[in-house]
């Protein structure tokens, strides 16, 4: 038996709502995986891309910026998790309420000089996280370039957690599966009737801000989102 990692790729059109582009199934941690995945994505007409959402999976970072050359946003949920491993279970709400100060700034610069003045002010007795706010914050704070009205949809995967879930909730009922075809056939199904739902549903995010991304954009694809099940 060989575990696997079924990879989604959910994307926001410049039309302001979600769709599915891409399902992989192989070894997530694998940077040749991510590589002939996001060729796949390109070569089904991928273009525009201007912002990739998703874990700090080893090797991804390299393929996006090789195959997609968009901008990396970490997840925002997931790192602060990481983070606060670095502190006592007692210390986590007051360390992650100041953290969260550099998320509330208006503009990127801002958010860096406070994400910068914390880490100096906690660095004294948690160095270590100090250390990780000093090697990430590009890639934490990525979407604080992104016009205010989106980023809360942004900075983590969490929109697709509960998609990821469906996904393992059906997975889980067959167990077993004999082979990657009949993995794409269950997850593609699912997919298939989420995608249908989004296109009928309200607009994930709003049209009128994507003139503030590029003007000059003309390519549906704004960002996308990518989630190991």
């Amino acid at each position: 038996m060989v575990s696997v990692a079924a990879i989604i790729a959910v994307a926001a059109n410049t039309e302001g709502r979600r769709e599915i582009i891409g399902l992989g199934v192989g070894p997530s941690e694998a940077e040749t995986f991510w590589m002939d995945f996001l060729r796949s994505l390109k070569a089904s007409g991928l273009a525009g891309v201007k912002l990739v959402i998703s874990d700090a999976h080893s090797g991804l970072k390299c393929a996006i910026s090789r195959v997609v050359e968009a901008t990396w946003q970490r997840c925002r949920v997931h790192w602060m998790r990481n983070a606060l491993a670095h502190v006592s279970k007692g210390q986590h709400t007051v360390v992650a309420a100041a953290i969260r100060q550099a998320f509330d700034q208006p503009d990127r610069k801002h958010a860096g000089e406070t994400w910068q003045r914390v880490a100096d002010q906690l660095r004294p007795r948690w160095p270590k996280l100090a250390d990780l706010m000093d090697a990430s914050e590009t890639d934490v704070l990525a979407y604080m370039a992104f016009p205010r009205q989106h980023r809360t949809k942004l900075h983590s995967i969490n929109p697709i957690e509960r998609l990821n879930k469906e996904v393992k909730r059906r997975a889980d009922v067959v167990g077993i599966f004999p082979n990657e075809a009949s993995i794409m056939r269950l997850i593609g199904a699912v997919l298939f009737e989420q995608n249908d739902r989004w296109q009928t549903s309200s607009w994930y995010m709003m049209v009128e801000a994507f003139a503030q991304i590029d003007k000059e954009e003309i390519n549906p694809i704004v960002s996308i989102t990518m989630k190991a099940a």
